[in-house]
């Protein structure tokens, strides 16, 4: 497979904003993930990622992990913008890429996965209020995201009120989320939910102590109410950070992390709901695994014959 590193997608008075891709081999044109790291929008990078190369360009799919601004570089919606920014330059450089501009995804985990909803759910808008002049099409095809939040002021109020204006979500809106309701009312994916939504995959840990998956049933429930596609999974005894590659947090930092934990336990207890629509609900239990999100893209934007 093809290395691409260092491509600048987007610039912006704090720098440029980065892409690297991984291109499978063989003929084109390949669907598109783009893959958004966590870290709480205030930390984290492009290289916060599972192996994409591995689990997801070798089955033929066009993998982009790119940068953002984090909070301390600019408020809320700027990281919005960035997100739409980088599925318009795929679409505009497709084939430079070998890429299928009409096949592209987003997948994120925690702050990446709040991103990946909401620009999933807004894909369908020309522009959103203060986006900088862009043209191009910002929609997606089917979004994957794990264990991001939907209501930051719900995930706020749950927190200890000594630590709440220094919360992740404080720092992305700029004070505390119920003090600056309507921007958070932006911010919040749960406000964007409509029929017209892609295919939605929830992954998130039941034993999840900074990000509940509350959360993550909300937003399942929303979806299905909107007629549109979502299925949830719900893995148990799972923690946060179970998406990202083991190693990347310090040993003696809190034990409230499961990094790396995914790929160690393929085939982990994960009980879902499946929501089509028109149809009544499914539920069942299945493994957990890099796999199950793969088939959740190949289904979604790999055209078949």
């Amino acid at each position: 497979m093809r290395r691409v590193q260092d491509v600048v997608f987007a610039r912006r008075d704090s720098g440029p904003l980065l892409m690297d891709l991984v291109v499978p081999e063989g003929a084109g044109p390949f669907p598109a993930i783009v893959w958004l790291h966590g870290g709480g929008w205030f930390t984290g990078d492009r290289t916060l990622a599972p192996d994409l190369g591995r689990y997801f360009a070798a089955r033929g799919f066009v993998m982009a992990t790119i940068e953002y601004r984090l909070s301390g570089e600019a408020l809320f919606p700027a990281q919005l913008f960035d997100v739409r920014a980088a599925i318009r330059y795929l679409r505009r450089h497709a084939t430079d890429f070998d890429i299928d501009p009409g096949a592209v995804g987003l997948w994120g985990s925690s702050a990446g996965g709040h991103l990946a909803t909401l620009a999933g759910l807004l894909g369908h808008l020309d522009a959103v209020d203060g986006e900088p002049a862009d043209s191009g099409d910002a929609r997606v095809q089917a979004v994957s995201q794990g264990y991001g939040p939907v209501d930051l002021i719900e995930v706020v109020a749950a927190a200890p009120p000594d630590s709440r204006a220094d919360s992740p979500e404080a720092r992305l809106l700029g004070g505390i989320p119920a003090e600056h309701a309507e921007l958070a009312a932006r911010a919040n994916p749960l406000s964007h939910v409509s029929g017209s939504a892609p295919p939605f995959q929830l992954l998130h840990g039941t034993a999840d102590v900074l990000v509940p998956d509350s959360q993550s049933t909300a937003l399942h429930t929303a979806l299905a109410a909107a007629g549109a596609e979502s299925t949830l999974y719900l893995l148990e005894g799972f923690q946060h950070g179970f998406l990202n590659p083991g190693g990347r947090v310090e040993p003696d930092g809190p034990k409230v992390m499961d990094d790396g934990r995914l790929e160690a336990r393929p085939g982990a207890t994960a009980h879902y709901r499946r929501a089509l629509p028109g149809q009544d609900e499914a539920t069942g239990t299945t493994g957990a695994s890099f796999d199950l999100i793969g088939d959740f893209f190949a289904q979604h934007l790999q055209r078949q014959g």
